[in-house]
């Protein structure tokens, strides 16, 4: 196949994905809605966490259902191959969330240190505590097999890898458009989010890690106190802000902040260097191979 069919094969898909997505995964919302026991004009931020873990459930089924289909009727391949192979790779889920954990403790201490928020108290609820850990679970798998698995994936077929990363990423800060207290720079720096989500996929085409990242930056940050994307669910922590500003993320969450962005700027440089490295060990070694021989 040209490399031509393989642009409009990748776009196309994408395309043709597009309204299937839409219709099917909205009727399972609205079937997760009506199970949940929500009105469909209920706005996310009224709803409770069960309703929350419910609806995203069901969110779960119609993309995996549509993803199911298009990996097995379009693009000719398992399902697995959306990035989800588990080969040595289980390891960089508990790695992706260590640096989401890492990453919120540390703008915590910092926001913290300088005064711009105060710490309240605990709020210790188990079974809140379990439904979070669900629910952000699901969010980070439906997201990275949807915007990393299967549109970033495809994008690499149409344009250069690094393109297809900024495209996939714009796409992932639109679809937390209507996020309640979106604002222009909350945009880019979820535009970064998606960079840092999509750059290990570029060099493993595995998702273990983008998913461990953005599982462990959502839960760590909203149990350090901090909204998550604008919403405002369960906290283990309770802060108060000084004021909402730029620093410390103010009601859209840690990630509406600068020191997001820079943190999102080390993980993305670090991300590279580390994989930059092992090629390059592993060409070293090829090369020692061939001498040998």
């Amino acid at each position: 196949m040209s490399s031509r069919e393989f642009k409009i094969a990748g776009w196309a898909r994408i395309l043709l994905f597009l309204f299937p997505y839409l219709l099917i995964v909205g009727v399972f919302q609205f079937i997760g809605l009506a199970v949940a026991g929500n009105s469909i004009d209920d706005p996310l931020w009224s709803i409770s966490s069960q309703q929350h873990l419910i609806s995203s459930f069901f969110d779960l089924l119609g993309t995996f259902m549509v993803l199911w289909i298009f990996m097995k009727d379009i693009d000719k391949e398992k399902f697995v191959q959306l990035g989800l192979q588990t080969k040595g790779r289980l390891a960089d889920f508990g790695t992706g969330t260590l640096v989401g954990f890492i990453t919120m403790f540390s703008g915590f201490l910092i926001l913290m240190g300088i005064g711009e928020i105060s710490y309240s108290g605990v709020n210790f609820d188990i079974y809140e505590l379990l439904i979070s850990i669900l629910f952000f679970l699901v969010i980070a798998v439906v997201e990275e097999t949807l915007v990393r698995g299967y549109v970033l994936k495809n994008l690499m077929l149409s344009t250069n890898k690094y393109i297809a990363l900024i495209i996939s990423s714009v796409i992932f800060s639109l679809m937390h458009g209507a996020n309640p207290n979106m604002s222009l720079f909350s945009f880019i720096d979820l535009f970064f989010a998606g960079m840092i989500l999509g750059i290990s996929y570029l060099y493993t085409r595995n998702l273990w890690f983008p998913i461990g990242l953005h599982f462990g930056w959502n839960l760590f940050q909203t149990h350090f106190g901090f909204n998550v994307s604008g919403l405002d669910v369960y906290s283990l922590i309770e802060i108060n802000y000084t004021s909402a500003n730029l620093f410390n993320g103010g009601e859209f969450g840690f990630e509406g902040s600068v020191f997001s962005v820079a943190a999102q700027f080390l993980i993305f440089v670090g991300i590279v260097n580390y994989y930059q490295s092992r090629s390059g060990i592993y060409h070293l070694q090829s090369l020692l191979l061939r001498n040998r021989k």
